[in-house]
């Protein structure tokens, strides 16, 4: 095919479902542009490709295994990632390894860095890497995160790795768009356990003491390991059927990560058996739906140049004292239409 002429929407998704890595790049490109016209391919490119984000491995349909990555600062998110990936590769699997960074939007740019910081799994035939988009706002970059993963479904990878760079709301965002949400945590709880979000305990799915490397770094990781079992042994799990795991791993050493993996796949066996993986699918469709809502009233609302300009009366009304939020929204909404 001739490279200067632009792919079809067909043509787009025979490459995808073939595998083509170039033709997954310029369908996620398409997904992320913010050019009408592009969006409206993209939801018939989405559309067509639909029926591909499951793929038959026996008896029945099975949709790719989705793992959120979050982690402290200086966890060495990148370098297990990239061992953790690798680990799969060499169990026969397709790994594809997306990023949300809500910090990318200050600058315009986006996690450059995230191929040169996986030199080897982004070489591997069987792993796809791709940083996130810059985005104004968290939603967008999630929305296009989520579309992304279907992509990345239809082009046959069975694991998609979603990697929280940004912190803060990034971490719930990822949580809710995943189906195992994995916590790596530092050595050495003491401090560690006083600063760490009671929020991040109760949207693990599990949590890994990284770092666990030599004899010194494998003796504190366990005794951190258990700081933060005890901690989460008095919270209330999530689900009666999965209480959250702890373990110990070393990204740099490569120990530990099939345990990671083996407790991931058996968090999947028993929330699948007891329909609670599915019903986790659904709820996070219609959250992202509703998500989608919310972004474009919003941005029909920072759009309109009248609106605008009104809404910076209203601003000015509220502030003085002549008019209360409830009733400058109220106006906005009726503006809206």
């Amino acid at each position: 095919m001739n490279k200067a002429r632009k792919p079809s929407l067909d043509e787009l998704a025979s490459g995808v479902t073939s595998g083509d890595k170039a033709m997954l790049a310029r369908a996620i490109t398409l997904v992320e542009s913010k050019n009408p016209k592009h969006k409206e391919d993209a939801q018939k490119l989405l559309l067509q490709l639909l029926p591909e984000t499951s793929h038959d491995t026996g008896p029945k349909s099975v949709t790719a295994h989705r793992i959120g990555i979050t982690g402290v600062p200086g966890v060495g998110k990148s370098t297990f990632i990239e061992a953790f990936g690798t680990t799969l590769c060499d169990l026969g699997k397709k790994v594809a390894v997306l990023a949300v960074d809500p910090s990318s939007s200050r600058t315009g740019g986006s996690i450059l860095g995230d191929k040169t910081r996986m030199e080897k799994l982004g070489a591997n035939p069987n792993a796809y890497i791709r940083p996130s988009p810059a985005g104004t706002t968290l939603g967008g970059v999630s929305a296009m995160t989520r579309e992304t993963m279907l992509l990345c479904e239809a082009a046959g990878y069975d694991v998609i790795l979603v990697e929280t760079v940004g912190v803060g709301q990034s971490e719930t965002v990822v949580a809710d768009m995943v189906d195992f949400f994995l916590v790596l945590m530092l050595p050495g709880a003491g401090d560690e356990l006083q600063g760490i979000k009671k929020g991040i305990l109760e949207i693990a799915d599990m949590i890994c003491v990284n770092k666990a490397d030599g004899p010194n770094g494998e003796r504190r990781a366990t005794a951190a390991a258990r700081e933060y079992g005890a901690a989460l042994s008095i919270m209330s799990a999530a689900s009666e059927t999965w209480t959250p795991p702890v373990t110990t791993c070393s990204g740099l050493e490569n120990t530990g990560l099939d345990k990671v993996w083996a407790l991931a796949c058996e968090h999947r066996t028993k929330m699948t058996a007891s329909g609670e993986f599915d019903e986790r699918r659904r709820t996070q469709q219609i959250r992202w739906m509703y998500q989608m809502i919310e972004d474009r009233l919003l941005a029909r609302v920072h759009d309109s140049p009248a609106i605008a300009k009104r809404m910076k009366a209203l601003e000015a009304q509220i502030t003085a004292g002549k008019t209360t939020p409830v009733l400058a929204v109220e106006e906005i909404m009726g503006l809206v239409g």
